[in-house]
């Protein structure tokens, strides 16, 4: 799936149609079940950071993320059968120590900032770049964990058949 922002769409734009295609895909393989999808993209100033397409680029976002504030967008899709589902939009801040280009140049020597917004993982070896974060660590992560389960539970009290979490 082309996962390219649309040229002027807002990223909070992007991110939950991307989760809405995603979600869109698999349910129509599985017609009848409950899907859930995410997307997460990384916005510094006007810029918005997708995956990057190599080490190279993994390298050049890094450098941009260095000393820099920058936002985490995650936008969820829930649905069954056929859009548009249930959608909810999430924002986080993080705040990025200044890396030095060894630093950048190890950490993409390790392989984690492929396949990763922004070229990090939070939730890996990436967690000892950030000073700062405000807002949902799980989102940072690529699924904001009180959203999901609120866009759930909102579900479920629709009257909609969905199962219960099993938490509550």
């Amino acid at each position: 799936m082309d996962e390219t922002p649309f040229p002027g769409e807002a990223p909070a734009t992007t991110a939950a149609r991307l989760a809405s295609a995603k979600a869109s895909t698999v349910a129509e393989r599985r017609p009848g079940h409950w899907i859930l999808a995410a997307d997460t993209l990384v916005v510094l100033e006007d810029r918005t950071l997708g995956k990057p397409a190599d080490d190279a680029e993994a390298a050049r976002m890094l450098g941009l993320l260095s000393g820099q504030e920058h936002r985490v967008v995650t936008g969820i899709c829930l649905l069954r059968d056929a859009p548009p589902g249930r959608a909810e939009v999430e924002w986080s801040a993080v705040r990025f120590a200044p890396l030095s280009a060894e630093e950048i140049a190890w950490y993409v020597a390790t392989g984690e900032p492929r396949d990763k917004a922004g070229a990090y993982a939070v939730q890996g070896l990436g967690a000892r770049f950030i000073q700062r974060i405000e807002g949902s660590f799980t989102n940072v992560m690529g699924l904001p964990a009180r959203a999901v389960y609120r866009l759930l539970t909102e579900t479920r009290n629709s009257g909609l058949a969905l199962p219960s979490p099993s938490c509550c």
